[in-house]
């Protein structure tokens, strides 16, 4: 009696070589996907808690040569900090830049900054704001 070696049918015994590279992918994409997800929430996190000063646009008049900017700032009491403005051209060109300080002990504030122009501004941006 002549003993032959035979092999098993293809895959009915542990996995194949591609099922394990696709197992080595997914567990890749994981670890990657996860990953993604810590930077984003500690970016997210640090926006929202770090960011101890915040202001919104409420209205803006436009004049030859300045943009009259009505902003409302929030901010911690005690925070000292600025909020940059600009202001473009209808061609899309930057003609004036400022910060503008907000100091105190004041929780909100609401005031009406002035920005100064080159040219007629049709825009008024917040950029964002900062604390020191």
């Amino acid at each position: 009696m002549s003993t032959a070696t035979t092999r098993p049918p293809e895959g009915r015994y542990g996995r194949s070589t591609d099922e394990r590279a696709d197992r080595k992918l997914k567990i890749a994409a994981t670890v990657l996907g996860a990953v993604v997800l810590v930077v984003l929430g500690w970016f997210g996190y640090h926006y929202v808690v770090g960011n101890k000063i915040s202001a919104e646009i409420i209205t803006f008049k436009t004049y030859d040569d300045s943009v009259r900017v009505h902003l409302e700032v929030r901010k911690d009491s005690g925070t000292n900090g600025y909020c940059t403005v600009r202001s473009q051209a209808e061609n899309g060109a930057e003609v004036g830049r400022a910060d503008f300080r907000f100091d105190g002990a004041a929780t909100r504030i609401d005031r009406v900054v002035t920005l100064r122009t080159t040219s007629q501004g049709t825009t008024a941006e917040l950029l964002g704001c900062h604390s020191d």
